[in-house]
């Protein structure tokens, strides 16, 4: 990737805009048309194409003289931003070079064969994979490959010299012994994740053994992953870009991001990912999703792919899916697809080679006068080899005067042959073969050449060259580049593709193709016959529209637009970040809080002061609001401290505080502070007289419905609100439910209500008007003030809740203001403190009930004016109006540096700080109690 000069700043020529940094595609598509203009020039090069070996060769050596005299990764990663806008032509290193970005790729199996010659001494033979041939052209990043060199090295010496020979061809290898290489590698991968996102399920279980020994597998899959990881980190510099491949390594970026958080790390499955129904089935499915939703950008061949992961990660995990990806605890993890391509000009230029044009010719002598259909699998049991095959069959029997006019070359290169299973499959599909060629054939032509071996890349290219008909029936697949290949040799012939609909490469290339069901054989035969009879006009049209996709989608452009989208996603969620609160200050908040004399604390109760519960499918116990059990002895000291008072205020009902707090000396306010309780008193409630509540019965009845409709909801019915509740059903279900019951709620029940519907992000609300936690806080502050002994105003506050967005005018409520009266500090400053002067209030009477809206609009209220009702409801930093018995003074002498406002869970918020979650609240509790002094104890 190009790079940056030291001195980039806005208007500069790396930056390209002056007026601010583009919106993401803005960015992407600037960086695409760059990258096709620096390629321009090598258009006309004519780079070695004897063999794949050479080719690759030559492009590690090139990229390592190039790597030797370049040393600004140091300057490039000073420049944070850079990435946002892409590679910028004219960006160069201090000698004048191309900047380029390094690239560590990181897979299972390292892109070469060693072979060991002697005590310290190796033969490497380069092994041109997909992967390999994907990133040959790509001259923008400087790569490195890790992984595993496929055989088993003990002794010292002996990865000593490996690993020296390794740096040569720019790969750095990953010991693994034999043991890890069979747990994790022929088992967990091969017997267990190959076969599930294949949708082959996974083997049954007829033992315990059985059971202990997927056990281990899984156990020796993160070993190994952590191995990989071990070995990235040891090589890794700033600024490069890791790049993990496929289902072998899901767990690596966990262990990366374990090892450095900034580190950029992007994960590619060159598999299908199954549906979700499919991925719930794998006892280990939610370690693993949480482990590859460390990564920064996630992708797939497909958008069915990725659609699957994100369905995944929302209906097993429980987690937020968007439109970009899925959020995790305020982490975005971007999800995308890049359809991976080939090098179509290696093929292309491949035609024009003298080797391969004898091959054509000997072939062309060899089936003259019949049309030549092609496949080319490995043998295994999803490429649908033995469907393939009956299918021909069912075309010779349906058109007899093709008996003598078509041949099926099938070459299926042999793979796993230790394995029962794939024996099985290969003696299938040679009694197939042999029986459908002693029906059809004659003693000097057969329907069908079947050949159990590879080809090399000419022989190949020169089969692919002569073909009328190609046959790609694959039950499951991730892309299948055979087509690919197919397609580039096919200029001159344009053949016909014959392409299943469960391959990926059936997104890209189905509008040229026949697709077809490979499952119903008949369907499969009829395309056989359409595509030998097809015009040659439709023929022409046809492989002229897959012809264009080959050429522009190639490997080089699906990894330029890996690493390009990966560099613009960690740009993207460092602005995120700096519109995120920091994280409280813990030492800060302790060092305050000992120092003031009088302390308020003021704490949300969900997701705050209760028990983190995983999504188990345990949904009782998920329901059950409970005190996190570490929280009881620290809250016990910070409640017997009379220099503290301790408010929980929250959504709940009276009941669910009883319950959780009883023995406290604590304040508790339920309902958003409806209802209040005193330290050591009974429930009062604080709602005005006249509240009307005539809505409550006929949106009951409309949540009732809705939870009946809506398997697993469940509503609740508090003494001033409803809440209607579906985190436990199916997502997508539950969120069109809940959108129609929106739409109804709005047209009917409510239409003339004064009442608020309040959306969490799983829930619907429905409440009395301006009845939020801010709103209620000067009415329980006033409370607290006359109902306890005060000689001090109160001169620290802090505030923790996992609120919901509506109640988070509670943090503003403490907030310094500029000052409105005489000359004040300019807009948008503050001052230095804030007081509140604050008036007796006649004391709340206790509810005649504690059940039922209608027990708390009892005559025993004291009956409030219009103005004070306008007061009461609404954050307000005037004193209130004065009543009939009060008493004036400062009680709250807040100054900001004393004021600690906290989010738990959220980073989009109004609060000035963040935790991540209840434990880490719990674990501040406890650094204030154990700073407390404990005389009052």
């Amino acid at each position: 990737m190009i790079g940056f000069r030291s001195d980039h700043k806005a208007g500069n020529k790396c930056n390209g805009n002056s007026n601010g940094v583009p919106d993401r595609i803005g960015r992407l598509v600037n960086g695409r048309e760059l990258r096709k203009s620096s390629r321009a020039p090598l258009l006309n090069e004519s780079p070695d194409s004897n063999n794949s070996s050479n080719v690759v060769t030559e492009y590690f050596e090139h990229d390592l003289r190039l790597r030797e005299d370049n040393n600004s990764v140091a300057s490039y990663v000073e420049q944070r931003a850079a990435a946002a806008w892409g590679p910028s032509e004219g960006c160069q290193t201090e000698d004048g070079r191309p900047f380029r970005q390094r690239l560590l790729v990181v897979a299972n199996r390292l892109p070469v064969s060693a072979i060991r010659k002697g005590e310290d001494s190796w033969s490497l033979e380069i092994s041109a994979g997909g992967l390999v041939t994907a990133l040959l052209g790509v001259k923008e990043f400087e790569a490195r490959w890790i992984g595993w060199a496929g055989v088993n090295v003990p002794d010292e010496i002996g990865q000593k010299a490996l690993t020296k020979a390794l740096a040569e061809k720019r790969c750095i290898p990953v010991f693994l012994d034999e043991e890890i290489v069979h747990q994790y590698y022929n088992g967990y991968c091969n017997n267990i994740l190959w076969p599930l996102f294949h949708y082959l399920g996974l083997p049954q279980e007829d033992r315990l053994a059985t059971t202990r020994s997927f056990q281990s597998q899984f156990e020796a899959y993160q070993k190994a992953n952590q191995m990989f990881a071990d070995v990235v980190n040891k090589h890794y510099e700033e600024g490069d870009v890791v790049w993990c491949h496929d289902y072998h390594l899901m767990f690596l970026p966990q262990c990366l991001k374990n090892y450095n958080p900034k580190m950029k790390v992007g994960w590619f499955l060159h598999t299908p990912f199954p549906s979700s129904e499919i991925h719930r089935t794998l006892p280990s499915r939610s370690e693993l999703l949480h482990a590859v939703l460390a990564a920064d950008l996630v992708g797939f061949h497909t958008y069915d792919y990725a659609r699957h992961f994100v369905s995944a990660c929302t209906r097993i995990l429980g987690l937020e899916g968007t439109p970009e990806g899925v959020e995790n605890q305020g982490k975005m993890t971007r999800i995308a697809a890049f359809p991976i391509g080939i090098d179509s000009e290696r093929f292309i230029r491949a035609l024009d080679l003298p080797q391969v044009k004898d091959h054509i010719k000997e072939l062309q002598e060899r089936f003259k006068g019949r049309k030549v259909m092609l496949g080319v699998d490995r043998l295994d049991m999803i490429k649908g080899i033995p469907q393939k095959i009956l299918a021909f069959e069912k075309f010779l029997e349906e058109n007899r005067d093709w008996h003598d006019k078509v041949v099926l070359l099938q070459i299926a290169v042999p793979t796993r042959t230790d394995v029962p299973e794939y024996q099985k499959l290969t003696s299938q599909v040679h009694e197939i073969v042999g029986r459908i060629n002693g029906r059809f054939g004659s003693l000097t032509t057969v329907p069908i050449h079947h050949l159990d071996r590879s080809l090399d890349f000419h022989a190949l290219c020169a089969l692919y060259a002569v073909t009328d008909v190609a046959l790609v029936t694959s039950l499951r697949d991730g892309m299948n580049l055979v087509s690919y290949e197919f397609v580039a040799c096919q200029d001159k012939k344009k053949g016909v593709l014959i392409l299943s609909e469960f391959a990926g490469a059936a997104q890209s290339l189905g509008a040229g193709a026949i697709l077809v069901n490979p499952w119903n054989i008949t369907e499969v035969a009829a395309a056989i016959a359409k595509a030998l009879k097809m015009p040659s006009m439709e023929r022409e049209k046809r492989h002229k529209h897959n012809f264009d996709h080959v050429k522009t989608h190639t490997a080089q452009e699906w990894a330029e637009t890996f690493v390009s989208e990966l560099n613009d996603t960690v740009v993207e969620a460092q602005l995120r970040t700096k519109q995120v609160p920091p994280r409280l200050p813990t030492n800060t908040a302790v060092e305050h809080y000992l120092q003031s004399n009088n302390r308020l604390l003021i704490l949300g109760f969900n997701g705050t002061l209760t028990e983190p519960v995983e999504r188990k499918g345990d949904q009782y116990k998920e329901m059950e609001l409970t005190v996190h059990p570490e929280l009881k002895q620290p809250l016990a000291e910070l409640c017997g401290d009379p220099k503290t008072t301790v408010v929980v205020l929250s959504g709940s009902g009276r009941t669910v505080l009883d319950e959780n707090f009883k023995g406290y000396d604590i304040w508790l306010a339920a309902e958003n502070g409806m209802f209040l309780k005193p330290s050591k008193g009974e429930w009062m409630t604080t709602m005005p007289e006249q509240l009307n509540m005539e809505w409550v019965d006929s949106v009951k009845h409309v949540f009732e419905y809705f939870t009946e409709r809506t398997p697993r909801s469940y509503f609740e019915e508090r003494e001033a609100s409803l809440v209607w509740n579906y985190r436990h059903a199916d997502v997508e279900f539950g969120r069109l439910q809940a959108r129609d019951m929106l739409q109804h709620l709005w047209t009917g029940p409510i239409s003339n209500a004064s009442v608020e519907v309040v959306q969490g992000s799983r829930s619907v609300e429905v409440r009395a008007a301006n009845v939020t936690k801010g709103a209620a806080i000067d009415r329980i502050l006033g409370e607290i003030v006359h109902s306890k002994p005060m000689k001090t105003p109160i001169d620290y506050v802090l505030c923790i809740g996992h609120f919901l967005t509506k109640d988070e005018d509670i943090y503003a409520f403490f907030e310094p203001e500029p000052s409105s009266i005489g000359v004040g500090p300019p807009r948008g400053k503050v001052t230095e403190g804030v007081k509140f002067h604050v008036e007796r209030i006649s004391q709340l009477k206790i509810p005649a009930g504690k059940n039922g809206a209608k027990s708390s609009q009892n005559k025993g209220q004291r009956p409030v004016s219009n103005s004070e009702k306008k007061t009461t409801n609404h954050v307000c930093r005037a004193p209130r109006r004065p009543a009939a018995e009060k008493i004036s003074w400062n009680v709250l002498d807040l100054k900001k540096e004393n004021y600690f406002s906290c989010a738990v869970g959220r980073t989009q918020t109004n609060a000035r700080y963040t935790l991540g979650s209840s434990d880490e609240v719990v674990a501040f509790l406890k650094e204030l109690a154990d700073a407390s002094p404990r005389s009052f104890v």
